[in-house]
């Protein structure tokens, strides 16, 4: 497996102070995964390397290619190597069942898609509007969690961010139940990609669809996040920074209960707000 973190020499500017410092700064790791379906080359993504298996299921979910976990038949790492020779563990290759059928926009998946971006290969905006096959069961009049527990979420979720207390760089997902207890954590560069691995994890653990609980998220809730949360059947997204429209409009269209700014005690209440509890 690939380092998580890289040690470089950086200058700090003390402007106040006049002075320059050189010291040895720890970045999270971004690197390039292949994945690969069969044989054949689907898309490149940038991430922090870690949890590849859980980022490939989490992937191949969110992109409705598989829902049950007999389709994935086998994770792999394939031959790569460095300018040294040594093992890259940057191809993953996934083994799926013959009759699983690859969607068309699969053809139109083989680009880099950015730590920033995880639809950035697909061809329109209608494209991602996928339908999950995991309804969301949890209904949208009935309290799923209380108020102060959601609004406790993020804290949990920062103590637990290990990689992120060394460099302060990548994003986290935590998978919650509703009384609060963490049950699945993954961080990432991509935010995107911390969905993707965390959903991946459930996945392999046959716990989708994932009803009765929260996705908390440390950064702002894109269109793509909620979708990725509907295609899991995840009822409740929850994030620290704002939404975009358009994940306020696929919130309401899917089921979704979507909350932005969820930072201290107060926090904001997008769409289908009857889950949340005094």
């Amino acid at each position: 497996m690939g380092r998580l973190i890289l040690r470089v020499k950086a200058t700090k500017l003390d402007i106040a102070g006049h002075r320059r410092v050189v010291r040895e700064e720890a970045l999270a790791a971004e690197e390039p995964l292949e994945i690969r379906l069969g044989h054949e080359p689907f898309t490149v993504s940038m991430r922090t390397p870690g949890d590849d298996f859980d980022l490939v299921a989490g992937f191949l979910v969110s992109e409705g290619i598989i829902y049950e976990p007999d389709e994935l038949i086998s994770l792999r790492f394939c031959a790569g190597e460095d300018e040294n020779g040594q093992q890259t563990f940057n191809v993953v290759e996934a083994q799926l069942r013959p009759d699983v059928v690859l969607p068309s926009l699969a053809a139109q998946r083989n680009v880099t898609t950015t730590s920033a971006c995880g639809i950035c290969g697909t061809a329109s905006i209608d494209a991602v509007r996928k339908s999950s096959h995991y309804a969301i069961t949890a209904p949208v009049d009935q309290p799923l969690v209380k108020a102060e527990v959601l609004a406790s979420l993020p804290g949990i979720l920062r103590e637990q961010q290990k990689l992120f207390e060394k460099t302060g760089g990548v994003h986290a997902a935590g998978l919650f139940a509703p009384d609060g207890e963490l049950l699945i954590l993954r961080e990432d560069v991509g935010r995107h990609n911390a969905v993707d691995k965390v959903v991946g994890a459930a996945f392999r653990e046959r716990q989708l669809p994932l009803a009765n609980t929260i996705l908390q998220v440390s950064g702002r809730a894109s269109f793509e996040l909620v979708q990725k949360a509907a295609m899991a059947g995840v009822p409740l997204l929850a994030a620290v920074s704002a939404p975009s429209s358009l994940s306020v409009e696929l919130a309401r269209e899917s089921g979704v209960t979507l909350v932005g700014f969820s930072r201290g005690d107060t926090l904001n209440v997008y769409t289908h707000g009857g889950r949340i509890g005094d």
